[in-house]
């Protein structure tokens, strides 16, 4: 069940995202001529991809974080016991 702070957190991760795309998109299509070079790829996509992908993984963490402790504790336990 979300606590009012994980339901601010995740408020807050959400302003900052799309604070971040705009900020990284503006830019880009501002300033862009017809004599660019377009070999340059899709950095604000991959930007926003990767800002996204760590906003995901607080958020799981933020909400599941004794169940992933304890993953993570049985794992290493396995892996060091069957040496």
């Amino acid at each position: 069940m979300p606590t009012k702070l994980t339901h601010a957190a995740a408020t807050w991760l959400t302003a900052v995202t799309l604070s971040l795309v705009a900020r990284v998109n503006a830019p880009a299509t501002a300033n862009r001529s017809a004599t660019d070079d377009h070999d340059r790829g899709d950095v604000p996509g991959w930007v926003m991809i990767t800002v996204m992908t760590a906003i995901v993984v607080i958020a799981l963490l933020a909400v599941f974080r004794e169940q992933v402790v304890t993953a993570v504790q049985n794992a290493f336990q396995s892996v060091s016991g069957a040496r």
